[in-house]
């Protein structure tokens, strides 16, 4: 069931980590555009920083999982190299419940700001005025699916990590 559960998620992963790709080179296009536009064009905006930090955190959300699954963030390997095998196999599946946990929790909370942001109609303060809801909807998916990731990695730890460096 499990493995299952984690083919369906490595699917979803990989298509998120592909619109990730694509959402921080749109970022980088509109930035490209806001300076050429305001420095040589003299075409003022205020749309252009708003949208790229939306994108910029769809994407750091959305792929956090993928990252996840190949075992991707910077971790810190002292305590592996001094610990005997067993225990350091205890502290990593440790470390993997309290980032579960923490994850879920910040899944949680960011779930109260979308719930708060769609029901206050809540924008940003430009004269753009995006809607809140957008980066906190990001945010909560990526969350939770980062949280289910750990949580498969916690019940399922034999599973090989796939390598970071392909998609």
């Amino acid at each position: 069931m499990l493995g299952a559960v984690q083919r369906v998620l490595d699917v979803v992963n990989t298509a998120l980590a592909v619109v990730s790709a694509l959402a921080i080179a749109a970022a980088g296009v509109v930035l490209t555009w806001e300076v050429v536009g305001r420095y040589f064009l003299n075409i003022a905006s205020d749309w252009q920083d708003e949208l790229s930090t939306f994108l910029l955190i769809g994407a750091t959300f959305a792929s956090a999982a993928w990252t996840q699954s190949r075992r991707g963030h910077v971790g810190i390997d002292a305590l592996s190299m001094v610990l005997p095998p067993g225990a350091d196999r205890v502290r990593r599946r440790l470390a993997d419940i309290a980032a579960c946990v923490f994850c879920a929790y910040f899944a949680y909370k960011c779930w109260s700001l979308l719930v708060e942001s769609w029901v206050e109609d809540e924008t940003t303060p430009s004269a753009w005025g995006a809607p809140l809801w957008i980066p906190y909807a990001c945010m909560t998916f990526g969350m939770a699916l980062l949280a289910v990731q750990q949580a498969l990695q916690v019940f399922t730890p034999h599973r090989a990590p796939t390598d970071p460096t392909t998609i």
